[in-house]
């Protein structure tokens, strides 16, 4: 059974860092793409962080390039998101999912995609 499990979300000042980890499961993450999306209340879905199968493109949301970073550990099976210089405009629910379309010119997902249930990151003061 193909199944995301994100954690490491949680609430966090402006300035602050926060690494996500989506674990996967049912299937090898190796030479498969995957991406990490998030969605505000009352916002529209963004997609904020996407990588290629084979390692060699990413793509960042203008609004997150320079201080997000996305990677992934195949022994671990496991992609992580690391976030830093927070904003309060980060404050959303984050999922990962595969497969995507893009990178690096974009960052989507289809509608059959596997994501996982998400995990709420809040940047506050």
């Amino acid at each position: 059974q193909v199944q995301l499990v994100e954690s490491g979300g949680g609430s966090v000042q402006p300035g602050g860092s926060l690494r996500l980890s989506c674990a996967a499961s049912g299937f090898t993450l190796d030479n498969r793409a995957i991406g990490w999306f998030r969605q505000a209340p009352g916002k529209e879905r963004e997609g904020v962080s996407c990588i290629s199968s084979t390692e060699s493109t990413t793509y960042y949301a203008d609004s997150v390039k320079g201080r997000f970073t996305i990677s992934r550990d195949i022994a671990k099976n496991t992609v992580y998101l690391q976030m830093n210089s927070l904003k309060p405009e980060d404050t959303a629910v984050y999922y990962c999912v595969t497969p995507i379309r893009g990178p690096p010119q974009r960052c989507t997902y289809y509608t059959g995609s596997n994501r996982g249930k998400g995990t709420l990151v809040t940047v506050s003061s």
